[in-house]
C-alpha cells in the first residue's frame, strides 16, 4: 500500500475530445507534476470518437463510457474510483454533469462559467457541501506566482489602502466572424442557447473579475454595466465594460472582448493603492511591475530569494527560467491535489490563504454576468450583485 500523499490521483474527464484545446490543457497540466492518472472519461458525443479518443489516451476500455450517470455511478463503487472528473465541455452542458458526480460524491472541476445562472450555481455548490466532495473552478490565472505575490502584497496592506482597480481580458480572437467559418470554438461560443447571450462576460469578463477579486480581497457592491456587438451580424455580445464599486467604495472597471482586433490573449491588471501601484500582464507573467508614489519602478521576476512563500512555492524551475500557462494550470492542479489527497488519506487539511478557486468564485462569477446582463437592459443602471446581498445578509 502506497504512503500517504504517495499515491496519485485517480482523474476522470466528460469532454476535452477532439478539438478541444481545453481539454488537452488540463491533461497536460496534471501531468505536468505527476499528481494525477487519467483513468475514466467521455471525450464526445459521438460514441467511436470518444472510444477512440480515450483509447489513445490509455483510458482503459472498461472505464471509456458512453453515459454521464453510467460513469459515476460505476467509479462511485470502484475501489479505485475516480478521486475527481473534469467537466470540459461546452457551457450548456455544466450543470447536468457536475451535479451527476457531485451527488455520487465525486469532486468535480468544472470550466467556468460554472452554469448559466445563479440558481444551478448554487445548487451545485449545495449539492457539492451535501456530498462532501470539492467542486472547484480553474480561473488558472490566479495561479500564476506573480499573481499570488501581488495578492499578498496587497493583502499585506503593502500597497496602503487600495484607490482603483482596472482590469482587462481584450482578446482579438474572434474579431472576425469566425463562426460563418466553421470554427468549432467560435460555433458555439456564439451561440446564445449554448454561450448565453452575454458570452463574453461568461467567458473573459469571469476570469477578469475573479483576478481583480483574487488580488484585492475585495467584492462588488454594486456595478454598472454596456454590452456590444463589434462584429456585424454576431449573434451574442463580444464586448463589455463594467464600471464597479468595490468593498469600502473603492472604484473598478473591468473590460472584456473577445473582437478587440490586433490584441492576443489580452488580460493586464492594474491595482493603484496610496503608497504605490502594481501590474501584471498575463503574457509577460514572469514579471510585476511595482511603482511608488514619485514613479520609481521596480520589476520583480518569479525566482527572486525575496518574494513571498506564496509565489516561491509555485516556482519550479528557478530565477531566470520563464514559466507559462501550463505552469499556472499544473499550479491549480497541485493546490486541488492537496487537498484532494488530505481527504482521501484522511491527514490534515493544508492551510493555506492563497489557493485555488473553488465552487463559491464560480457562484460569484454568474451572479456577475448576470448583475452586468441586468445592468445592461436597465439602459446601464447601477445593480447591486446577488453575491453582495447574501454577505450583507450573511
Amino acid at each position: 500500500m502506497s504512503e500517504p500523499h504517495t499515491r496519485q490521483l485517480i482523474a476522470g474527464m466528460v469532454g476535452g475530445g477532439k478539438g478541444a484545446d481545453i481539454g488537452k490543457t488540463h491533461r497536460f497540466a496534471m501531468r505536468l507534476d505527476g499528481h494525477y492518472d487519467l483513468q475514466a472519461g467521455i471525450f464526445g458525443r459521438d460514441p467511436s470518437s470518444s472510444r477512440a479518443i480515450g483509447a489513445a489516451l490509455g483510458v482503459p476500455a472498461d472505464r471509456n463510457y458512453g453515459d454521464v450517470r453510467e460513469m459515476a455511478e460505476a467509479e462511485a463503487v470502484r475501489e479505485d474510483g475516480v478521486d475527481v472528473v473534469v467537466v470540459a465541455t461546452p457551457n450548456d452542458s455544466h450543470f447536468e454533469i457536475a451535479r451527476t458526480f457531485l451527488s455520487s460524491g465525486i469532486s468535480v472541476v468544472c470550466e467556468k462559467p460554472l452554469t448559466q445562472d445563479s440558481v444551478s450555481a448554487a445548487e451545485l455548490v449545495r449539492i457539492a457541501a451535501a456530498n462532501d466532495a470539492i467542486l472547484a473552478v480553474p480561473h488558472c490565472y490566479s495561479a500564476y506566482a506573480m499573481v499570488r505575490q501581488a495578492a499578498r502584497m496587497v493583502r499585506n496592506g503593502e500597497l496602503g489602502a487600495i484607490r482603483f482597480v482596472d482590469v482587462e481580458h481584450a482578446s482579438g480572437w474572434a474579431a472576425t466572424p469566425l463562426e460563418n467559418e466553421g470554427h468549432k470554438q467560435a460555433s458555439w461560443r456564439t451561440n446564445p442557447d449554448i454561450a448565453g447571450f452575454p458570452s463574453v462576460v461568461g467567458d473573459l469578463g469571469t476570469h477578469a473579475f475573479h483576478l481583480l477579486r483574487y488580488i484585492t480581497g475585495l467584492e462588488a457592491q454594486r456595478l454598472s454595466g454596456r454590452l456590444q456587438t463589434l462584429v456585424p451580424g454576431r449573434r451574442v455580445f463580444d464586448n463589455a465594460t463594467v464600471e464597479l464599486e468595490l468593498t469600502g467604495d473603492v472604484p473598478a472597471r473591468v473590460w472584456a472582448s473577445m473582437a478587440a482586433t490586433g490584441h492576443n490573449h489580452g488580460l493586464r491588471i492594474r491595482v493603484y493603492g496610496e503608497k504605490g501601484s502594481l501590474e501584471w500582464q498575463h503574457e509577460d507573467p514572469h514579471y510585476l511591475k511595482v511603482q511608488d508614489p514619485a514613479g520609481a519602478t521596480a520589476v520583480l521576476t518569479q525566482g527572486l530569494s525575496t518574494l513571498h512563500d506564496d509565489a516561491s512555492r509555485l516556482t519550479r524551475v528557478g530565477l531566470g527560467h520563464p514559466e507559462g500557462f501550463l505552469g499556472a494550470f499544473a499550479n491549480f492542479y497541485s493546490d486541488l491535489a492537496e487537498v484532494l489527497r488530505a481527504r482521501r488519506d484522511s491527514t490534515p487539511l493544508p492551510e493555506r490563504g492563497l489557493s485555488f478557486p473553488t465552487g463559491i468564485d464560480g457562484l460569484i462569477g454568474v451572479q456577475f454576468v448576470e448583475a452586468v446582463a441586468a445592468s445592461h437592459h436597465d439602459d446601464s443602471a447601477w445593480i447591486i450583485p446577488a453575491s453582495a446581498h447574501q454577505k450583507a445578509a450573511a
